[in-house]
């Protein structure tokens, strides 16, 4: 039997997305092209942004498709940074959170060490959640040096929504604009590009049962923006690059599918995640679970649990050989494993943030699989912890 809870990371394609993709694979055309076959393909392309704008609360013309969640942040950042300090040299510091993805941290960082611009992170709480007093503190203390304000819908590790719309209020109320990376939120909670107030939000694909290299930023019409990729100009002179029709239009049946079906899905996941939680709390001893613990302050499909006194890779690896797919709470860079930058932002400490595992669930997921899960964890656990014993004597 084969368990996979690794939703956060790339869910399963929908039958509905992969049956329109399989279509348009048959089908030959660059949308870029004049000819019959290229204007097919530009209407299958225009028609998929206006769904994807609807499934999403935005004008067609402000869907910029992109490559992925990890180009249009990139886009947003970088692109948005510019834009506003060509405006105005002043503006050079972009405010972010501590615990972005590393697809906005890392443009930030970069701007800082090759354009002059100021990185800041903002800090957050004990559960992930953004310190409004602390962003209202940085744009006060010079509001006409703030370029840009990048805040997640919701986090990618804990779950934890962000007050994206409180963002919105304090950074507009200094004529700063706000871009938002939804990638886990999209399809998962309501997100309503118009009314949140954002001027720039990212979304992808195959976080929400659409394919792997395809994804939007959606960009307000005032909103300025200089390109990241140079060429062909396909997409509002921002964004070059032959659009992936086929990628196009199963991201949009996948999105819409999502949205449709969010009112009775989100609850659903939401109660295999609290059986779930409820679950590891009772059946295994000295476990915490991280982010926050209000079920409504997170995504649906979201648990991540510290378990202490193992290392989290090891008891990945031990589930895995069950037949388990899960995540740790840690990034491994050059192989060397490194505390989760969102853990440590929440003030976790180290012993305990390498003990954490994400566990995140999705439309494929039924009782059966957290059935399984629970069953396998406690022994998992118990042995991670002797071999994590075992380690510390050998030292």
């Amino acid at each position: 039997m084969s368990v996979y809870l690794d939703h956060a990371a790339t869910t399963p394609v929908l039958p509905a997305a992969i049956e329109a993709m399989a279509a348009e694979l048959s089908v030959v055309g660059n949308p870029s092209s004049l000819h019959s076959a290229g204007r097919r393909a530009r209407r299958v392309v225009e028609e998929s942004r206006e769904q994807l704008a609807a499934a999403l609360g935005a004008r067609p013309s402000e869907v910029v498709l992109t490559s992925g969640g990890t180009e249009a942040d990139n886009l947003a950042v970088v692109g948005g940074y510019r834009a506003r300090h060509a405006q105005d040299p002043r503006r050079r510091r972009v405010l972010v959170s501590a615990v972005e993805h590393h697809a906005v941290l890392d443009p930030a960082h970069w701007l800082a060490e090759h354009e002059g611009a100021e990185a800041v992170e903002l800090p957050v709480d004990g559960r992930g959640r953004l310190d409004l007093a602390a962003l209202r503190a940085e744009l006060e203390r010079d509001p006409g040096a703030v370029a840009l304000v990048s805040v997640m819908w919701a986090n990618n590790e804990v779950g934890t929504i962000q007050p994206v719309r409180e963002v919105v209020e304090l950074a507009h109320a200094h004529g700063v604009p706000v871009h938002t990376d939804a990638v886990q939120a999209a399809g998962h909670v309501p997100v309503d590009f118009a009314a949140s107030g954002v001027d720039l939000m990212t979304v992808t694909g195959h976080k929400l049962g659409g394919p792997v290299g395809v994804g939007a930023l959606l960009a307000g019409r005032g909103v300025g923006l200089s390109p990241v990729l140079h060429g062909g100009g396909q997409e509002r002179q921002v964004r070059s690059g032959t659009l992936d029709a086929p990628a196009v239009r199963a991201f949009a049946v996948a999105a819409e599918h999502a949205v449709r079906t969010l009112a009775q899905e989100a609850p659903r996941v939401a109660g295999l995640r609290d059986h779930l939680v409820a679950g590891v709390l009772t059946e295994v001893p000295e476990t915490v679970l991280l982010g926050d613990p209000d079920p409504a302050g997170r995504l649906p499909g979201n648990a991540n649990v510290a378990f202490r006194g193992c290392e989290g890779d090891s008891l990945l690896y031990l589930l895995d050989a069950q037949g388990i797919e899960v995540s740790t709470g840690s990034a491994c860079s050059a192989g060397v494993p490194q505390p989760s930058h969102v853990l440590t932002a929440m003030g976790v400490p180290e012993r305990m943030s390498r003990g954490a595992l994400r566990l995140t669930l999705g439309w494929t997921t039924d009782a059966a699989d957290v059935d399984a899960v629970l069953a396998a964890l406690p022994a998992a656990v118990e042995r991670a912890r002797g071999a994590g014993l075992v380690a510390g004597r050998t030292r």
